[in-house]
């Protein structure tokens, strides 16, 4: 038997393009490649292979599969065989477990219990009468019994014994339901209880669709508002994505991934029609999540609330995903509202909009930044430089490149020249932080921004420049007219020109070698 997570590793390293490839002689036409049908010998280009979808598909014969399918038909080989030539392939080693010699998965128990209890949850909402509480809270929200039953929402009884006595005339023992985090010891010895008591619960399934935990929410007060299952063999919370099970095959073929918070704005975008949508559950996303949604795609949305948890939240996700070199946007919502209470009230198409008026998460991190007022001071020093000075399209041409001051030009006293240097070097060192801004922005844009990375790289020599200038103030030079102030001097206009010329044959070379 070979591991399940090898067959995923497996699956999700081929290049289904290049293996099918090897049989059939495959153009590409749009997103996906088209060939004859190698099952029915066809001679036209009915046979398609999706790069994203990972699949393949004949519109005549309607033979179709993944890439460990295609092998089994087209060679005749066992599937085990099929797994193993596509991991030679894609530089993996596949090793069978001889499962006569070790016999079953050793999580095969706590994934049965789970399913077990979840079933019992549901049940319990819904035909139990101590469950009326949790259904008007459900119609309260907004969410009908199908789409509750198409998640496996159910209801954690409040009373103590009611779980564990249906679960040991099943023949689940107390030690099975302690290991799955059913079931937890008394602090002072006494008898084990049940973790989830009096919760709406959301069973979690792992990306094979088996159930390795759940997540609970408290009905009326108490805390905490949500409770996940421990740790345990089966379920790691860093590691584990809600919703990914339902979403993963649309993210790869959408090419695209919308992070949220919580259970609620899963099953409430899902309901509407976004099936691309996963949760991390309450938390920042941990470089093994990151790193599970880098294998499916490249184009990150973050939907977090806008309070100063999910701001937090947010930044410290798109940096994990910058670092998986994932393309991340903030899609922001008005104030006051979270995924599922936007989407209750305006539908899924309203969503779609903000979509397309996501921002790079670095430029999210200026306007924050600029509403709380931290480049005021900024502001109050460009006042002190004259209107003719860097406007604000400046800023993508030439950053902080020096400019006679105002003292300068017109030889006033040297104490309001040394003011509006001061000022101009201090603006200076904030300019060149917008221009490295800017350039993270390009950066972490991803393919297609080479125009935005060449750009960058000149406007990052020009702060290099500028800095250095700050640093080491020029030296008067013989023949320049000082300009009222003890080492300084008042540069040229040749000087000025030089500077212009050398960064306009820059942008000329960068031009010549895009066309």
């Amino acid at each position: 038997m070979i591991p399940d997570e090898v067959v995923e590793q497996v699956r999700d390293s081929a290049d289904i393009v290049q293996i099918v490839g090897e049989y059939v002689n495959l153009k590409r036409q749009g997103a996906d490649f088209r060939g004859p049908c190698p099952f029915h010998q066809g001679t036209h280009r009915n046979f398609s292979v999706s790069p994203k979808k990972r699949m393949y598909y004949c519109f005549v014969c309607h033979e179709g599969g993944d890439v460990f399918h295609f092998l089994q038909k087209r060679l005749g080989v066992e599937w085990p065989a099929a797994v193993k030539m596509v991991g030679e392939k894609s530089g993996i080693e596949v090793r069978e477990v001889d499962t006569r010699r070790e016999g079953p998965d050793p999580r095969e128990p706590l994934w049965e219990v789970n399913a077990t209890a979840a079933a019992y949850f549901q049940k319990f909402l819904w035909d139990d009468p101590l469950g009326a509480q949790a259904r008007d809270y459900l119609s309260q929200r907004d969410i009908s019994r199908e789409v509750a039953d198409q998640f496996g929402i159910g209801l954690a009884p409040r009373e103590i014994g009611l779980l564990r006595n249906y679960m040991a005339t099943l023949g689940f023992d107390e030690t099975r339901l302690a290991a799955a985090g059913l079931l937890v010891q008394g602090e002072d010895g006494s008898e084990p209880r049940p973790r989830f008591r009096g919760r709406l619960m959301f069973p979690i399934l792992d990306s094979m669709g088996r159930n390795i935990g759940f997540g609970g929410r408290i009905l009326g007060q108490g805390e905490p508002k949500y409770l996940n299952s421990p740790e345990s063999t089966v379920f790691s919370k860093g590691k584990t994505l809600y919703g990914l099970n339902w979403a993963k095959n649309d993210i790869r073929r959408e090419d695209q991934v919308l992070v949220v918070e919580g259970y609620f704005d899963v099953v409430r975008l899902m309901a509407a029609g976004a099936t691309t949508v996963v949760a991390a559950m309450g938390t920042a996303l941990t470089d093994a999540q990151a790193a599970a949604l880098r294998k499916l795609t490249k184009n990150v949305f973050l939907l977090y609330d806008s309070d100063k948890a999910g701001l937090q939240a947010t930044f410290r996700s798109g940096d994990e995903l910058l670092r998986q070199g994932v393309s991340v946007r903030v899609v922001t919502l008005p104030e006051g509202e979270d995924p599922d209470t936007f989407v209750k009230a305006n539908g899924a198409a309203a969503l779609t909009a903000r979509l397309k008026d996501a921002i790079d998460v670095f430029e999210r991190k200026i306007q924050l930044l600029e509403r709380a007022g931290m480049f005021s001071e900024l502001q109050k020093k460009r006042r002190a430089r004259p209107p003719a000075a860097h406007s604000a399209r400046d800023l993508g041409r030439d950053h902080a490149r020096p400019v006679p001051l105002a003292g300068e030009r017109s030889q006033r006293s040297g104490a309001r020249s040394s003011r509006a240097r001061a000022a101009w070097q201090s603006d200076s060192r904030h300019l060149g932080f917008l221009a490295a801004a800017s350039r993270a922005a390009n950066i972490s844009r991803g393919p297609g921004a080479s125009r935005g990375k060449a750009s960058a790289a000149l406007r990052a020599g020009c702060v290099r420049r500028a800095r250095a200038r700050a640093r080491d103030p020029p030296q008067p030079f013989p023949g320049r007219a000082d300009c009222g102030e003890t080492g300084r001097a008042k540069p040229s206009r040749s000087a000025v020109s030089g500077d212009l010329s050398r960064i306009d044959r820059s942008r000329a070379g960068l031009n010549n070698r895009r066309g």
